[in-house]
């Protein structure tokens, strides 16, 4: 758990000595002896900036009492014996943490050492506690007194610099209520004994009052205004889960990205809610230098950001915070404030320079699951305990004791490794801290199960058995057979050679391909499809629970269906040698991949054998060799070994061909590395790791696939263009992209970044070919993926321009996912729109809106299976590193940082951060910069063989040996750079 860093907020000594001073100069010099919030962390996860420090104890009042205390009025000595009492009398101390001070205590503290509360947001003011230093003094005149004493407050305001608060924006110091009573008890004289009765009254009022820390929300009908006016701004909410305190808005105007700092700012929204931001004064804005802005490139690029469809992702380190500790420190010293220019520097400073800031004012849409996994402290004589989440994004949450364990009060050391699920229920406006409940224990942290559950509850994603509701849905017959009515309104295609081509142990068979050369010389090329749609009735229990689930999971060591494994497993799984309904697009393709003629409609097949990849790779490899029965899954008998064979063969030769076009054409693809693991048979523990080979066998599958899904777009459209559900990528973001560009020429790699085409031909042309040119294609692959946008699902009567409507990656108009409706519920609602549009199934009875809105649901959940994925595959990899490290590999330099670089591990193809403060027997490190070429110099200590230091260059694309060993927590592990030896100089 990270633990706050924070500047103590403790009053100073001066402030000590001066207490007998008069009432007058006190607020006065309290007001400008305030500690700036500057000066601490706008990035504590508890979001207000005033907490203390956990190291700081606070000290007891009634030790700190001077003799200066004998100058004070009886009615001040009398407020601060009841201030004592109060403090120190049962369960008035300390709320909230063992740790920490709560609201009250602070709000004690303040009001004592800053008689004018400053407010923590930026536009509303919280009214001040009304003390001493607005009631009058003892006996008469304490009008013309007042009014000397507000003069003086006045100008003490004038001379005190605005401070700013944790989102940057400037701070302003309350204005005195406006009611009229509390105008005649501050201005008009009274009789000494009414000041007595007035400042009991005003602290009974006041007292255990806490500070409001956010703002209300707006109205509503203020936020739709404010949009339609365009005076307020909508869009995903994106924290960095490195910096936490720093979060964006993406801009609708394809600028830089919003910034919110800090946790005012953000207003008790979490990552990836939908929030409506306000811009902050343009002199609140942030502007940033060159090597900021680079530096802010790198860190936006390690954030938690969905990754393209046309890249696969290979995130796989976890979050090393401890080793950055010292990075964090002295960023967190720094507030925006200290970044903000004068309005005319702003002003003068180009575009690219200036990113603009803003503060949420509403959550349109909570996305955030509210559930997170973590763990829990105990807190002495309160009945709450602190649940800490292990995702740094999220808040600390005071949780009920009554939901915990019944012997975690007596024995908390117990659960101190122990992962709960904890649900957020509510976030007050005035609490750092949210309020939730405990939802379940899941077991031991940096256990393969536990951690698994955690990370499908977080994303919210359904792993519950499937109701007796929706299974009544099924078939209830077995063995099922085709209704004879079904077959004669569908093609029969039972004695055509078909065939699936899926990894070794895919389950969910859900396409297949058919290759036959006509005596013409062209061939008969088919993609077959499970018809999931005839097993799923539109608005049915089983079609709800589906469009709910969105996508199939797939974790290292098991799937989380869609749908129940009666139908993805049997019914319409395409298993060999079983009749299965489908739906098929069939071509008449020339040798070189031209189509000739197409058509589309539902189906009957029979599968006659299921081959691996390794299977097909083996037959691209090996044309000429004749395989035993013994090398190939059984084939039905109606087919022979040698007519499979040929068949594959002709389609990988006709998928070379329309692969060459199509990037001929002006498509791009990026792969990154992906990792795939062995598993222990019995225990499921990792047992090997190894970097996935994409191959010719994948490559054939895949150009097939894409072409039944621009097939099927096209129809769809055309038939109902209004309702067609198809699949848009927009063009990487220009600035992004300039940036690349830039970075590109200066390390001298000549990258034409002016199409999609023209990207994927410089890729190519500009890694080489040596031993090492995979892995610069793999660098260079990860900092093109940057500016990349993400494919997203759309209904087209939403958008008014078909341009809209264009798949960059692919270059092609239209696109639509068909191929894979067993794992996701977008390819059923084509399927049903598909036979529509030929006749050969029911209208579809949704809206536009509706399907808009299945779509984003869509989106929503690919985007969360992603990242699930992507946390199973860290998971294993931790536990393997664990398990069987440390672990040595080359590495090649991929980012660099003043005091830290990326690397791009080669053999398992993940990403780490090594830190140089870190490096054990490093005597020195130096960064530089050569033009906008990063570069560093690290120096060695001599060791027993050497006579002086060793001096290594590091650069982009520098290949280093580095280490893989366990890190402190259950599923931490460090990269450390290893020493260079004599040969590598």
């Amino acid at each position: 758990m990270a633990e706050m860093m924070e500047s103590p907020c403790e009053p100073s000594e001066a402030a000590e000595k001066k207490q007998g001073q008069n009432r007058s100069r006190t607020s006065k010099a309290a007001r400008t002896r305030r500690t700036p919030h500057q000066n601490g962390p706008s990035g504590s996860d508890t979001g207000h900036e005033d907490q203390t420090d956990p190291a700081v104890k606070p000290r007891r009042q009634d030790q700190n009492t001077t003799e200066s205390e004998n100058h004070l009025t009886d009615t001040t000595k009398r407020r601060r014996q009841r201030h004592r009492r109060t403090k120190h009398a049962p369960g008035g101390a300390l709320t909230g943490t063992a740790d920490h001070l709560t609201h009250m205590d602070l709000n004690k503290r303040e009001k004592k050492h800053n008689p004018k509360h400053l407010s923590t947001t930026t536009d509303t003011a919280t009214p001040p506690l009304i003390d001493d230093s607005t009631a009058p003094d003892d006996g008469g005149g304490g009008g013309e007194k007042q009014k000397r004493k507000k003069k003086k407050q006045k100008k003490s305001r004038g001379n005190t610099e605005e401070q700013p608060c944790e989102s940057g924006a400037v701070e302003k110091p309350n204005t005195p209520l406006k009611n009229k009573k509390t105008q005649a008890v501050s201005m008009s004289p009274s009789p000494a004994g009414q000041t007595d009765r007035t400042d009991r009254e005003s602290s009974r009022r006041n007292r255990g009052r806490k500070r409001q820390l956010y703002e209300d929300y707006m109205s509503i009908k203020d936020v739709s205004d404010g949009l339609k006016r365009g005076q307020l701004i909508q869009g995903a909410l994106r924290i960095n889960p490195k910096k936490y305190h720093e979060a964006f808005v993406p801009s609708p105007d394809g600028l830089a990205d919003i910034f919110l700092d800090g946790m005012v700012a953000r207003n008790r929204a979490l990552n990836g809610d939908v929030v409506v931001v306000k811009l902050l004064p343009a002199d609140q804005w942030k502007v940033m230098n060159g090597d900021e802005r680079e530096q802010t490139s790198v860190e936006k690029e390690r954030q938690s950001e969905p990754v393209p469809d046309i890249i696969v992702e290979a995130q796989y380190g976890e979050e090393e915070e401890e080793e950055g500790e010292e990075l964090c420190k002295k960023m967190e010293a720094a507030t925006l404030q200290d970044k903000v220019p004068p309005t005319a520097d702003i002003h003068s400073a180009s575009d690219r320079n200036v990113q603009r800031t803003a503060k949420v004012v509403y959550i349109m849409e909570q996305k955030h699951s509210r559930a997170v996994s973590g763990f829990i402290k105990h807190i002495p004589d309160k009945p709450f305990a602190l649940f800490s989440p292990s995702d740094h994004r999220v808040p600390r949450v005071n949780v009920p004791l009554s939901g915990c364990p019944a012997d975690f009060p007596s024995r908390p050391t117990d659960y101190f490794n122990t992962v709960f699920i904890c649900r957020i229920t509510h976030w007050s406006p005035d609490s750092p801290f949210a309020q939730g409940q405990l939802m379940k224990s899941l077991g031991q942290a940096g256990v393969i199960e536990p951690e698994t559950e955690a990370m499908l509850i977080e994303y919210d994603v359904d792993y519950s058995e499937f109701t007796d509701e929706v299974l009544a849905c099924l078939p209830q017959g077995r063995p099922w057979t085709i209704p004879p009515e079904e077959l004669r309104r569908r093609r029969d295609l039972r004695k055509d050679c078909i065939f699936t081509i899926d990894p070794a142990t895919a389950r969910d068979l859900d396409d297949a391909l058919s290759c036959k050369q006509l005596p013409d010389g062209n061939f008969e090329v088919g993609v077959h499809i499970a018809d999931v749609s005839y097993f799923i009735e539109e608005g049915c229990a089983l079609d709800y629970t589906a469009s709910r689930r969105a996508t199939s999971v797939y974790l290292i060591q098991k799937v989380i269906p869609m749908l129940p494994r009666l139908l993805c497993e049997e019914l319409c799984s395409l298993n060999p040698q079983t009749d299965r309904l489908t739906f098929s697009v069939i071509w008449t393709l020339s040798p070189e991949g031209k189509i000739l003629s197409e058509w589309m409609g539902r189906s009957v097949i029979r599968s006659c054998v299921k081959l691996s990849y390794d299977h097909a790779q083996s037959m691209i490899d090996s044309p000429h060799k004749e395989f035993g029965a013994d090398e190939l899954p059984p084939v039905a008998p109606e087919h022979s070994v040698q007519s499979i064979l040929q068949a594959v063969l002709h389609l990988h030769t006709i998928a070379t061909h329309l692969r060459a076009q199509r990037f001929r054409g002006g498509a791009l693809r990026l792969d990154q590395m992906k990792l795939a693991f062995t598993l222990d048979s019995g225990s499921g523990m990792p047992q090997g790791c190894y970097v996935y080979q994409y191959r010719d066998s994948n490559k054939l599958v895949e150009e097939f696939m894409l072409l039944a899904n621009m097939a099927v777009a096209h129809q769809i459209y055309r038939s109902n263009p209004e309702l067609a559900l198809l699949r848009r990528h927009a063009a990487p973001q220009s600035r992004l992209m300039d940036a690349l560009q830039e970075l590109c020429d200066h390390i001298g790699l000549y990258i034409d970044m002016s199409s999609a085409g023209a990207l994927h031909r410089s890729l190519e042309e500009a890694v080489g070919d040596d031993e090492y040119s995979a892995a610069r294609k793999a660098v260079l692959t990860h900092l093109c993926a940057r500016p990349m946008q993400m494919a997203v699902y759309f209904c087209t009567g939403v958008l008014q321009e078909e341009k809209l409507f264009h798949h960059y990656a692919l270059n092609v108009p239209l696109y639509t996912h068909f191929t894979s409706p067993i794992r996701r519920y977008a390819d059923v609602i084509v399927h049903r729109l598909l036979a529509a549009s030929l006749k050969c199934g029911p209208r579809v009875h949704l809206t536009q809106d509706e399907v808009q809105k299945q779509a984003t649901h869509c989106n929503d959940k690919k985007t969360a299976s992603k990242r699930v994925q992507e946390m199973s595959t860290e998971l294993f990899f931790s536990i393997f590193v664990r398990e069987c490290g440390p672990l040595e590999s080359k590495a090649m330099v991929m980012g660099m940082l003043d005091k830290s670089f990326d690397v791009l591990v080669l053999d398992y193809g993940v990403q780490k951060r090594i830190y140089c403060n870190a490096i054990e027997g490093l005597q020195s490190f130096n960064f530089r910069k050569v033009g906008k070429r990063p570069e560093m110099t690290l120096v060695w200590t001599p060791n027993e063989l050497e006579d002086e230091s060793v001096t290594q260059e590091i650069s982009l694309f520098s290949v280093v040996d580095v280490l893989l060993s366990a890190g402190e927590g259950p599923l931490k592990y460090t990269a450390v750079l290893r020493r260079p030896t004599h040969t590598q100089f």
